[in-house]
């Protein structure tokens, strides 16, 4: 009977420990965010009214990854958010995003990782797992993310696609805008609309973790946003995935909202 009492104790203390456990949320930005992009959007300081803490920041860049410890750290649901070279290409910033989720991974072992991307971030996010690093990953939410691409990396593709000798008169004339969408150009490449050949195309075939996915596609303007149309921000439509994602449409435009962080600590109460 002892026995018997003690195994269901038993039981019940593991229940409790897993129900208790703490968690780690990870926040992606997207093209020519930062960081900050997440605290100037109004997302954060929802989050943390929903008892979210600022656990740190990670810059990454060519030297690799550094932490800017914050204050959450040892808290027991905790967000890091990271300030990615967004205008780098896509493999690039899943190279640097893997080594920030192993970091994580070991500085809180024993805690599920969900990964927040909005935007270009999503798609970051997505190929990383794809590339091994959903090491104690169990959910991706992306926000507004181009999964099919987007005709506007086309675009600006054809706009910065000058023959020589006008490229010199435009280098030296074009303004900033001009000079960012030069450097910015095979991230474009890498965010065209998926074909065979592409990017996309290549990522969309490939197998995914068995974790939980979740779609945030803007529904603004009826057929998505002015950057990505909702097909492609609808992670249902990529070929893998088809059936996998929890669908969330948001009245918004294509940039980060307050309202982002209310239907994000939502998911997060609702993810298992």
């Amino acid at each position: 009977m002892k026995k018997s009492v003690l195994l269901v104790l038993a039981l019940c203390t593991a229940l409790l420990s897993q129900l208790a456990r703490a968690e780690v949320v990870l926040l992606v930005h997207g093209y020519l965010g930062d960081a900050g992009s997440w605290d100037r959007s109004g997302v954060t300081s929802i989050l943390q009214q929903q008892g979210w803490q600022p656990a740190g920041v990670y810059l990454a860049g060519p030297g690799g990854i550094r932490l800017v410890p914050g204050q959450g750290a040892t808290g027991k649901d905790k967000f890091y958010s990271v300030d990615l070279p967004s205008e780098a290409p896509i493999l690039v910033q899943v190279y640097l995003l893997k080594e920030i989720l192993a970091s994580i991974t070991a500085r809180h072992p024993a805690e599920p990782i969900v990964l927040v991307g909005h935007s270009a971030g999503g798609v970051v996010a997505r190929a990383a797992l794809v590339r091994g690093g959903a090491t104690n990953v169990k959910a991706l939410v992306t926000i507004a993310s181009p999964h099919l691409g987007t005709g506007r990396a086309e675009e600006a593709l054809d706009a910065t696609d000058i023959p020589f000798p006008l490229s010199l008169l435009t280098d030296f004339l074009g303004g900033s805008t001009y000079h960012t969408a030069m450097r910015s150009r095979s991230l474009y490449v890498d965010l065209v609309r998926a074909r065979p050949g592409t990017f996309l195309y290549w990522l969309n075939s490939q197998p995914h973790p068995d974790i939980q996915y979740v779609s945030v596609v803007r529904a603004s303007n009826g057929p998505g946003d002015y950057v990505v149309p909702a097909y492609s921000q609808d992670m249902n439509n990529v070929p893998v995935l088809r059936g996998r994602s929890r669908l969330v449409t948001l009245p918004a435009p294509h940039g980060l909202e307050p309202a982002d962080g209310t239907v994000i600590a939502q998911l997060l109460a609702e993810i298992h």
